[in-house]
């Protein structure tokens, strides 16, 4: 057995608890729900803050974030959608 191969493993092994992914504060696992909710949350803030722009109630720079934030929200459940109708085309390709 060569000696460089065993402390490569073992150096492997050392890591790898570094790179585990870390659980969130409080101990609760993000879900899709919670995905779902941020999402509507984040379209909701940026109507009510694109209203308020209209009305004289906000500023544009609170408008331009406000749309950045939507449209980089959007983008997300686009592509997030995206791949879930990639994988169920994939699955119904599978034979059976």
């Amino acid at each position: 057995m060569d000696i460089r191969s065993t402390l490569a493993a073992q150096g492997y092994a050392a890591t790898r608890p570094a790179t585990a992914p870390k659980p969130e504060p409080g101990g609760t696992v993000a879900t899709f729900a919670d995905a779902a909710r941020s999402f509507a949350a984040t379209v909701a803030e940026g109507e009510a803050t694109a209203k308020a722009a209209l009305t004289g109630g906000a500023d544009s720079l609170a408008l331009v974030q406000a749309l950045a934030e939507t449209q980089l929200a959007v983008d997300t459940a686009v592509t997030v959608r995206d791949r879930v109708v990639e994988a169920y085309q994939e699955i119904l390709r599978m034979p059976v």
